[in-house]
């Protein structure tokens, strides 16, 4: 067992061993566990009654989380011409329309937290795969960063507006974001409702049986609050 500091073992005990709290008392009591001086990050994870080895049991889906992150997205774009036009109108922070900036990218420039493409430049963007990939930052069809030219302002908007992808580990959980310590109790419950609406509606045909089988609330560093699992899945976001 790791050694806890004592902010952890104070904030450790203001949560009921066992206790499984509702939606609204795990946000409460996570902003008030958060203890680090810097503002930590709201995470939800959950398990589920999934087999990350089946293809029909996967899940992977994006969500826009109506507050956003707390935090400044910076937008990457691969187009060209009117898709570029297109992208640096809707706020992209930069556009990868030209070799150089390719050469760039594959040279190590990473200063972009999201990544979008239009499908014609995706043969010169699999080439970059070997810097992309690791990081996360491949344009995918699937997370909805593949996209025709014309939807490109909608897409990076919603990237820059707080859109989350998530995605599935090979233990079976997700590990998602979903705001600040800083934000207030609406603006996290609010977030948490608009995530597990979207990890319901992206439950594969294939599961069986109870589909979110554990709940978690935790802000960096600090312990986790169990949460009720059936009454996260009947969250409303306009509550």
């Amino acid at each position: 067992m790791a050694h806890r500091g004592k902010k952890y073992k104070e904030a450790a005990a203001k949560i009921e061993a066992g206790r499984q709290y509702s939606p609204a008392e795990a946000v409460a009591l996570v902003k008030e566990t958060a203890y680090t001086k810097f503002d930590s990050t709201i995470e939800v994870h959950m398990r589920l009654g999934v087999d990350p080895r089946k293809a029909d049991e996967q899940v992977r889906d994006v969500v826009v989380l109506p507050h956003g992150l707390g935090k400044t997205v910076r937008v990457l774009v691969f187009a060209k011409g009117e898709g570029s036009r297109l992208a640096r109108e809707a706020g992209a922070d930069a556009v990868a329309d030209d070799d150089a900036t390719l050469k760039k990218i594959e040279g190590g420039w990473m200063d972009f937290d999201v990544a979008i493409a239009t499908p014609d430049m995706m043969g010169a963007v699999g080439r970059l795969g070997r810097v992309l990939g690791p990081r996360g930052l491949m344009p995918n069809p699937k997370a909805g960063t593949v996209v025709p030219e014309k939807d490109l302002p909608r897409a990076v908007k919603e990237a820059k507006a707080g859109r989350v992808e998530f995605r599935l580990d090979k233990t079976a959980n997700l590990h998602v974001a979903i705001g600040k310590a800083s934000f207030d109790i609406t603006q996290l419950s609010e977030n948490f409702a608009a995530l597990m609406e979207a990890v319901v509606k992206a439950r594969p045909a294939a599961a069986k049986g109870q589909f979110i089988r554990t709940l978690t609330l935790s802000a960096t560093m600090g312990p986790g609050v169990r949460v009720d699992p059936m009454q996260a899945q009947t969250m409303n976001v306009k509550e």
